[in-house]
């Protein structure tokens, strides 16, 4: 009976151990799976157990470290209250026992990972153990991607080139390192035969934790040009709610070289060009890096050669005879050849041409004509104007019979509409000469006799006239326009108030003479009544 009953106690606790409770004898020993902890943060482990009364108890904590199998007590505690760490502990100074067993690891870092032991032993009713497993998990770095030394990827290298390196720093337990081209994630892929494969590196630096690199190697299409690689890290904390978190590298883009099938020359000027104009003419080719470029111009039957840069021609202040064929010839480094060509026109206007072109002296009332023209690249209009009031659209302006106020600048302007900014423009001076002529006067005003007024005369003419007042009076000239005008100042005498005052004018051509008037300032004198309404009352009334 005895030997069955040990039997059945041998098979009881074999089928614990699958449970993370082990007995021995009648003590069951119970403990979490494993327990996850981010470094720095405080792991507690527990510790239960079943099967005995007695009341002398000991539990004892164990790990086993990765490189043996050897176990090292690292702390223990007694039901009567006694308890200790193992200063010859690895965790000394780390661990404690509270009085429900419960291991408790403070500030837990990379190397406390380990398997820990629970044995409780209570004397004559024997001794049971468990384990549990502490995972310790620290963030890596962002992830860092690096360029070859040698910047240059090929399209058409008989093997794969390496495209850039991910290195990820200071995680735990080592991470995993993805790659991505153009947000979509590439297959891990390790075989070398491939084209595009991954070659993976880790290593475990002093402190335990991983510094993790990819290398990524590829054979570039010219679709890739474009193209932007990144790589995430993938790692997890503690917590069901922290697995498989990713952290983004920032993106790169490779410099791939390819060669050209097609060469684009284009002018890079935005508008219609003219002459006097800085003109830009731009090389370039679908491929990379750019070929040598040679610059021509067609001149008769001769293609001259041109200095250019970069893929650039410039052309200072262009005159009309720049305008022709231009021919880009780009060169690959294996010396093959394409080439393309634009066509440049240079819009010009000539100088305006007048006839009669020297200033025009002519008689009050005489006639007047001018004749305008130019030529231009393109269909321009010729205006005449006077300020800004447009006379003529014709090339033609006329005048039968001039006046004083005809009498100023004339300014044909020629444009070509097509072209903004293109235009030329010509002045011719027109004088008219005669009899001079005085405008209507204003009359003068003062608010009572006795009082200085001042008075202008404006008189039309040339030569200029000379003015004379009467009564005299010391005067002052100047110019309004076509117009003198002479300022005087007088007392407004009783003879002045009846009579006015004369202004006259003269010329070599004749004399005009007008009287200037002066009144007194009629002062408006306003009354009203005021009527207010109110509870059948009449307001008072005022004037004023």
């Amino acid at each position: 009976m005895a030997g069955i009953t040990l039997g059945r106690t041998l098979l009881l606790c074999t089928l614990l151990l699958w449970g993370f409770q082990v007995c021995c004898g009648a003590i069951t020993v119970k403990v979490s799976p494993k327990v996850e902890v981010n470094r720095g943060d405080t792991a507690k482990l527990p510790c239960e157990y079943s099967g005995t009364s007695l009341d002398d108890i000991v539990v004892t904590w164990y790990i086993t470290e990765e490189e043996s199998d050897q176990r090292k007590r690292v702390a223990y505690r007694k039901t009567s209250g006694h308890h200790e760490s193992d200063p010859e502990s690895p965790l000394f100074g780390q661990v404690s026992i509270s009085e429900d067993f419960t291991l408790t690891v403070t500030s837990v870092k990379p190397s406390n990972q380990l398997t820990f032991y629970c044995e409780v032993t209570a004397g004559k009713d024997g001794s049971g153990e468990a384990s549990t497993k502490l995972e310790v998990f620290v963030a890596p770095q962002k992830p860092e991607i690096k360029k070859p030394s040698s910047q240059a990827i090929s399209v058409g290298a008989s093997s794969s080139s390496e495209i850039g390196t991910c290195t990820t720093m200071n995680g735990f337990p080592a991470p995993r390192i993805i790659w991505f081209k153009d947000n979509m994630p590439l297959p891990e892929v390790k075989d070398k035969k491939e084209n595009t494969y991954m070659v993976p590196s880790t290593v475990k630096e002093a402190s335990g934790l991983f510094t993790i690199k990819s290398v990524l190697y590829m054979k570039p299409t010219k679709a890739d040009k474009d193209s932007l690689f990144h790589c995430t890290v993938e790692y997890s904390l503690a917590g069901e709610q922290n697995k498989n978190i990713q952290m983004k590298s920032e993106p790169m883009k490779i410099e791939l070289h390819y060669p050209f099938e097609h060469v684009m020359f284009d002018l890079l000027n935005a508008t219609d060009v003219k002459e006097g104009d800085d003109v830009t003419l731009k090389c370039a080719t679908d491929g990379n890096p750019q070929p040598f470029f040679d610059f021509y111009k067609q001149v008769q039957n001769e293609a001259k050669k041109m200095e250019g840069a970069e893929g650039l021609l410039t052309l200072k202040s262009v005159k009309r005879t720049d305008s022709g064929n231009y021919t880009c010839i780009a060169t690959d480094f294996e010396l093959d050849e394409k080439s393309a060509y634009k066509i440049l026109v240079v819009n010009y206007i000539d100088q305006m041409s007048v006839t009669p072109a020297d200033p025009k002296s002519v008689k009050l009332g005489d006639k007047v004509e001018w004749q305008c023209k130019t030529k231009a690249s393109k269909p321009h209009t010729v205006q005449w104007k006077k300020g800004s009031t447009v006379l003529s659209q014709d090339g033609t302006l006329s005048i039968e019979s001039v006046t004083y106020e005809n009498a100023g600048e004339y300014v044909c302007v020629g444009a070509v509409s097509d072209v903004p900014g293109l235009t030329a423009q010509a002045s011719v001076n027109l004088t008219v000469t005669g009899q001079p002529q005085i405008e209507n006067p204003a009359f003068g005003e003062v608010t009572k006799e006795g009082e200085e007024v001042t008075l202008k005369c404006s008189a039309y003419g040339y030569p200029s006239p000379k003015f004379t007042w009467k009564p005299s009076a010391k005067e002052t000239i100047s110019r309004e326009d076509n117009k003198i005008v002479s300022t005087a100042t007088f007392e407004a005498t009783a003879d002045i108030m009846a009579k006015g005052v004369t202004c006259e004018v003269s010329n070599e051509y004749g004399t005009d003479s007008k009287t200037l008037f002066v009144k007194v300032k009629r002062v408006l004198v306003i009354s009203y009544q005021l009527t207010i309404i109110h509870t059948g009352h009449r307001g008072p009334s005022c004037s004023r």
